[in-house]
């Protein structure tokens, strides 16, 4: 984590002993933040509900209903021995199972880096949160679920360190990877999808057992505060949301800041110029003008007064000189090679979103376009995928609405110089291409893949340029091996 950056505004918390040691090993961990504390499930849970501390993975859930769902599941596991959750069966419910706690350390967004420098340089204060939530919950099962190689070897030798009985589950890289139902089903063995049928998981989780699964920072943010108390802990922040946060601005810093501060303070002290527009929240976020940046607060109704959300605090300003309607385009193509094809709005809505946004970049489309694309599979996909990408979009044409109308006029004349973060490829992405010295416009291709294809007025394959998602590969040399003209091709490389 040598290339993040990682600061503060105000006192640190989570980020306390970082400006001495690369890494908080468990002596170096005690030396700053002292020996665990171990409350009881009430005085947890009473603790959170007067810190008002929320889930900092995104949907900012109350953490303290979340650990009494769980506790009350285990305390009553056959209220309706009868009844069956939604995705249960009757082998895989456990009456009576110990309560799991998951970490979720899965950080799919390129935007972001928060929960991995916890992961890599404070391991123990996050795993002294899950500590705390198990023994309030009476079990010892602790999972931490991480993507990346550095935290992962980081979490396995503070669990070494401690002696406890934790495991670490490794994560697919994938954007929707973070999605709780994804989490659960690959610390199941499972494919790492989203399940398509919203199952709690504190009902039935791992293994179907109830669980308690919240991200890094949010067990990070439990552990600070059984340290501080809860009067100490509301030293910082606002009346209404107590404590800090971690953001990541740029894609390559870290601050932690108090809840209740000014968003332009925060950009001013990452040297990010008054004029540009900024991103909050990620990649399901909302864009902000250069005036609603300079109005916003950090704090659910801050945000929400200019139209945003903290979201999973990410951050991503937008420098001058950039085509921003190229930007938003590149991140739609990449969000929807990521879905996970389980329903309509993934499969065929979004790749409509994304050649929209092709179009507006074109000057060919307009927004009623792009709002009848977005909203076709509002509210009906699999998980929040789908909708999070047409909030992304909708925000973008709206901030962008003056480039929309130079694009119709003939252009921004700006390039598209790519500095929303994003992966780097590693030459194994495949994409659909077409060798028009063999097409004969017979349409079977568009028949076959219409996500990628399709037909133009003369009857000729028009290929969205798009990544093949990985739920698509196989229809896709199924398509290559169809082609009657031996026209279509996958190839892959550099771009």
């Amino acid at each position: 984590m040598s290339a993040v950056a990682v600061g503060h505004l105000g006192g640190p918390r989570l980020t306390l002993g970082f400006d001495r040691w690369e890494r908080l090993d468990l002596e170096r961990h005690l030396a700053v933040h002292g020996r665990l504390p171990t409350p009881d499930l009430d005085e947890v849970v009473a603790m959170a509900e007067r810190a008002g501390l929320r889930g900092r993975g995104g949907a900012g859930f109350p953490f303290a209903r979340k650990l009494a769902a769980v506790a009350a599941r285990v305390a009553h596991p056959a209220a309706d021995a009868d009844a069956l959750l939604p995705g249960e069966t009757r082998g895989s419910r456990r009456p009576g199972a110990d309560a799991v706690v998951v970490v979720n350390g899965a950080e799919g967004e390129p935007g972001s880096a928060k929960d991995k420098v916890l992961l890599c340089r404070a391991p123990h204060l996050v795993l002294d949160g899950a500590q705390i939530a198990a023994s309030a919950l009476g079990t010892r099962r602790i999972v931490v679920a991480v993507e990346d190689d550095a935290a992962a070897r980081s979490v396995r030798a503070a669990i070494g360190e401690r002696r406890m009985p934790a495991r670490v589950v490794r994560l697919t890289e994938r954007f929707i990877s973070g999605e709780s139902g994804a989490v659960v089903r690959a610390v199941n063995g499972e494919v790492p999808v989203p399940p398509g049928v919203k199952v709690r998981a504190a009902e039935a989780g791992v293994d179907g057992a109830p669980t308690l699964l919240s991200n890094t920072e949010t067990f990070a943010q439990l552990a600070v505060l059984a340290s501080l108390g809860p009067d100490l802990y509301a030293s910082a922040g606002t009346a209404d949301e107590p404590g800090t946060t971690l953001l990541t601005v740029g894609g390559a810093r870290v601050v932690e800041v108090p809840y209740g501060t000014p968003l332009r303070t925060v950009l001013d002290a990452c040297e990010v110029p008054p004029g540009d527009p900024v991103l909050v929240g990620g990649y399901h976020g909302e864009w902000l003008d250069a005036g609603g940046a300079a109005r916003a607060v950090l704090s659910r109704a801050g945000m929400r007064a200019v139209g945003a959300s903290v979201g999973a605090g990410i951050v991503l300003p937008l420098p001058a000189g950039t085509c921003p309607l190229g930007e938003a385009a590149r991140v739609a193509a990449y969000l929807a090679a990521q879905s996970a094809g389980q329903c309509g709005p993934c499969r065929l809505g979004l790749p409509d979103v994304v050649r929209v946004m092709n179009g507006l970049c074109e000057g060919t489309a307009g927004v009623d376009e792009l709002r009848r694309a977005a909203g076709i599979g509002r509210g009906r996909g699999a998980c929040s995928h789908p909708d999070g990408t047409a909030r992304f979009v909708l925000s973008a044409a709206e901030v962008f609405a003056d480039d929309v109308e130079l694009h119709r006029a003939g252009g921004c004349g700006r390039p598209t110089f790519g500095v929303l973060p994003l992966p780097v490829p590693d030459g194994s992405e495949g994409r659909v291409a077409i060798d028009w010295s063999r097409c004969d416009g017979h349409g079977l291709c568009a028949y076959l893949l219409p996500e990628l294809i399709q037909l133009d007025r003369y009857g000729f394959p028009v290929v969205l340029g798009t990544d093949i998602p990985r739920w698509m590969e196989r229809d896709a040399r199924r398509a290559v091996a169809m082609c009657p003209a031996l026209a279509l091709r996958v190839t892959t490389g550099p771009r």
